[in-house]
């Protein structure tokens, strides 16, 4: 099993989506690349003052799907030419971010990005970024969309 973690906006969708993705087989609903150590909750992270990103971490099996397919999965699910918002949610906790585990991953993101770039006018402001502590969000939005 390998990690990845991505932030497309409010984490709800992307948790229903990657859930219902082949080869996937954990996601976990979360806040990361966090300004500030130690717990967080959603109201501190609502707030701006964190500069959190709600992200999605799944635990995916790389026989059955690959990061790259996963990065595929990313792009297409969400506007990354917008920064510090998805739809009708505003604020740095909603901006585009692929959260990366190692050097491989690193990579590969970066060139995913480059050819998705060839499909937006806009240039993509996706930040591409070093893991960092992950703190998972209340047990309220874990599988969300699911329990409604």
């Amino acid at each position: 099993m390998e990690k990845a973690t991505f932030a497309m906006g409010c984490f709800w969708s992307p948790d229903k989506l990657f859930s219902e993705t082949e080869g996937v087989k954990n996601v976990v609903v979360g806040y990361t690349i966090c300004k500030q150590d130690g717990k967080v909750t959603y109201e501190q992270v609502c707030s701006g003052k964190t500069g959190c990103a709600e992200s999605v971490q799944i635990e995916f099996d790389p026989a059955a799907i690959s990061y790259d397919e996963l990065l595929d999965v990313f792009w297409k699910n969400h506007d990354p030419t917008t920064s510090d918002r998805q739809g009708p949610d505003v604020g740095s906790q909603y901006r585009s971010a692929i959260i990366y585990h190692s050097d491989e991953q690193k990579k590969i993101a970066l060139v995913s990005k480059e050819k998705w770039q060839k499909k937006f006018d806009s240039p993509i402001v996706t930040e591409i970024v070093s893991a960092s502590e992950f703190h998972k969000a209340e047990e309220y939005h874990q599988k969300y969309l699911m329990k409604k």
